[in-house]
């Protein structure tokens, strides 16, 4: 059985994937911080959520924890080695948006929160899932997956924060990969666009705007469902997803129209 960490997967493209790999027969520790409704700069996933996420899946655990935390997630990593005895892919989907101001307005606590969860975030699960990886059983087999954002290569109005801390996730994995280098592990960022989920709810009314609009510039002209991203992520945890090694996985619908 093959065995993955999966942050921010309360909801969105984390639940989905989620419940696409144990579909597929994997174990999978779900991890989240689970925020709640009070959480800054809106409301974020529960612990409820969470574990409905994994309560269809005998092989899927819920752990709470704060992908800022390094021991947090050393620990996650922990308990994936203690329960399954491997870990083969991590995917790092935890993140929040915000924006909605030009960059010269934009003050300086949202880019501290963008920066500490979606790039920084990203930074230490691979910190303390990369050497477990390394000294598995099967290092050939095993896949780390950063959850970009079109963001990561375009420029979006008045998302300036967003836009680079995005990019800075793309710059990571290009980083990893090189690092990787005759290991067997590999590392890849997938750069959904518009995906029908809480975060893009929140970055239509940023823009004052729907979902559906928001992403009528995609050449799909509709929004992308987290089950498609899903999909997707679960290709590049497979061992066939070795051949993305350092690339940047497109999965936005054709963006921009």
């Amino acid at each position: 059985m093959r065995v993955a960490l999966v942050t921010g997967a309360a909801r969105g493209i984390g639940a989905a994937t989620v419940a696409r790999l144990a579909e597929d027969g994997w174990a999978v520790l779900a991890l989240d911080a689970c925020a709640g409704p009070e959480a800054s700069p809106y409301a974020l996933p529960t612990r409820a959520d969470l574990d409905a996420v994994v309560a269809p899946w005998p092989e899927a655990e819920a752990c709470v924890a704060d992908v800022r935390d390094r021991a947090a997630l050393a620990a996650a990593v922990a308990r994936v080695l203690e329960r399954w005895g491997r870990l083969d892919a991590v995917v790092a989907a935890a993140a929040v948006v915000a924006g909605g101001r030009a960059l010269w307005e934009t003050p300086d606590e949202e880019l501290d929160l963008l920066w500490d969860v979606d790039a920084r975030g990203v930074w230490l699960t691979a910190a303390v899932s990369v050497p477990a990886m390394l000294a598995g059983p099967d290092p050939s087999g095993c896949r780390f997956v950063a959850v970009a954002s079109a963001a990561g290569t375009h420029g979006l109005f008045r998302m300036a924060g967003y836009n680079a801390v995005k990019h800075a996730v793309v710059g990571l994995v290009k980083g990893l990969a090189a690092d990787l280098v005759g290991t067997g592990v590999t590392a890849v960022a997938v750069s959904p666009g518009s995906t029908r989920t809480p975060m893009l709810e929140q970055t239509a009314a940023l823009y004052d705007t729907d979902v559906v609009a928001l992403a009528d510039h995609q050449l799909l002209r509709r929004p992308l469902e987290p089950e498609e991203l899903a999909a997707t992520i679960a290709f590049c945890c497979s061992p066939a997803g070795a051949v993305l090694h350092g690339g940047v996985v497109h999965a936005d619908g054709g963006f921009p129209g």
